[in-house]
């Protein structure tokens, strides 16, 4: 796992987790709005990282090395930390062992917290991957079929992580990912959204978040599906950032 730095050395620490199949590169827009705010710290997550092969190990070891990360260079605490997806999978385990850090805000973007039946976590894996493939190799086509800066975005991102995990990633990655249950969390102030397009897997992970954590803020965006809000709606995304560390500054700063 690779650690990049941005912003503001003296301001709040705000961590950023990407999720399975793009890089850190899909927070560029949003760390652009808020360096001047934030001292970030983008997580390349090991299978996904951009011009060097890596393969993915587990969530639980992504997290610890996240864990030993902050420890060592951040004194173990974070203002806030967001996971998008596969991130916010990442950042959950780290919540789960929050006794060796601290994170004042969290922020877990349609974070899967829950296992899938057993019989069914291979055949999506490999349909998963069949998907990254596709965006990578088809992209043209792809756009015309969506025609959707949102699925442009995507595509765009999967064609340039492809090359330096390919398949293997993806299926470790969805394989450790959906063979494993959220025991605990803890943290004063976490929130979960989710899109109502991706609703009939949320809602699932947003019981199960409410029965570890019942005083979880749990917020559903009209029409969005899964990470939509990051891509097509940077500057709402930005205002809730802002909003849940408490700043009373605006975009402009």
């Amino acid at each position: 796992m690779n650690f990049r730095l941005f912003g503001n050395e003296k301001a709040p620490t705000l961590l950023l987790i990407p999720g399975l199949g793009v890089s850190y590169e899909i927070f560029l827009p949003l760390i652009r709005l808020v360096e001047d705010k934030f001292r970030i710290i983008a997580a390349e997550v090991d299978g996904f990282t951009l011009g060097r092969h890596t393969r993915f190990t587990s969530v639980d070891d992504q997290a610890a090395q996240v864990i030993d990360y902050i420890k060592a260079h951040f004194d173990g605490h974070l203002d806030c930390a967001y996971g998008l997806s596969l991130g916010g999978k990442i950042l959950s385990r780290v919540l789960e062992r929050i006794e060796l850090m601290t994170i004042d805000h969290a922020i877990l973007d349609a974070a899967p917290l829950l296992p899938l039946l057993r019989w069914l976590i291979n055949p999506l894996r490999y349909y998963q991957a069949v998907n990254v493939w596709m965006c990578y190799h088809w992209t043209g086509f792809w756009k015309a079929v969506f025609r959707s800066h949102y699925f442009d975005v995507l595509l765009c991102e999967c064609k340039k992580i492809w090359p330096f995990g390919g398949t293997q990633a993806v299926v470790d990655c969805y394989k450790s990912v959906y063979t494993n249950r959220l025991n605990a969390i803890h943290g004063a102030d976490i929130h979960f959204w989710y899109g109502t397009k991706e609703a009939f897997v949320a809602k699932p992970q947003v019981k199960h978040l409410l029965f570890l954590c019942p005083q979880a803020h749990i917020e559903v965006f009209q029409g969005m599906n899964h990470g939509q809000l990051l891509i097509d709606h940077l500057e709402e995304v930005v205002r809730r950032v802002l909003l849940v560390t408490n700043s009373r500054e605006d975009i402009a700063g």
